[in-house]
């Protein structure tokens, strides 16, 4: 399978698969980006930021990220764009240039999900913490079904999301490619923010 093109959109913020953000949009190079993945169809990439800042200059972003597809949109009090994006697929960035505006695009390669069965007994602890965490949230976030809670990859996204954890820990957790490999990583998360 071969990669494609894809505007990348660095933020210090990790979007997962399922997962939201609101994005405010004022730069240039990011009002073209919206328009241009709003006339397509098609999402971009959310990557977060190794080196650099969100405004002004390109900044260096993380090889592995997460598409963003825009689900809502509306105008702040101030008059600036404000995006509701939701994670789909993952990514690797084979390479990047930088448009003349000072858009990066990726070369990406989407990265597969493996089939991975139920939620195994040591990690069914978490899956009880994220069904109390979703719970005290309220709507919409209480309305998962029941199922979901068997699906690691539900599950350990949904962790990931929601725990008190730095953009650094949930880039290694978006860079897991086993759900059970990352459930076991959150399960040491949960136990370290318990004793702090």
């Amino acid at each position: 399978m071969g990669t494609e093109e894809l505007p990348l959109f660095p933020l210090n913020a990790v979007l997962f698969p399922g997962g939201q953000l609101s994005l405010r949009v004022f730069e240039a190079r990011y009002l073209d980006l919206v328009r241009d993945c709003s006339h397509r169809g098609r999402g971009f990439g959310v990557c977060l930021i190794l080196d650099g800042e969100e405004v002004g200059e390109p900044a260096l972003p993380a090889a592995i990220g997460c598409e963003a597809r825009i689900t809502d949109f509306s105008t702040s009090p101030e008059g600036l764009l404000v995006l509701t994006v939701e994670g789909g697929r993952r990514f690797h960035v084979e390479r990047s240039r930088v448009r003349d505006n000072g858009l990066v695009l990726g070369e990406v390669l989407w990265r597969a999900e493996p089939d991975a069965g139920a939620v195994r007994v040591e990690h069914e602890l978490l899956a009880t913490l994220l069904r109390r965490i979703l719970e005290r949230a309220g709507p919409p976030h209480d309305k998962a079904e029941k199922n979901q809670f068997q699906d690691p990859e539900w599950v350990s996204w949904r962790l990931a999301e929601w725990l008190p954890l730095s953009p650094e820990e949930k880039q290694d957790l978006l860079q897991l490619d086993d759900p059970h490999e990352r459930l076991q990583h959150l399960l040491h998360a949960v136990a370290r923010l318990q004793d702090s």
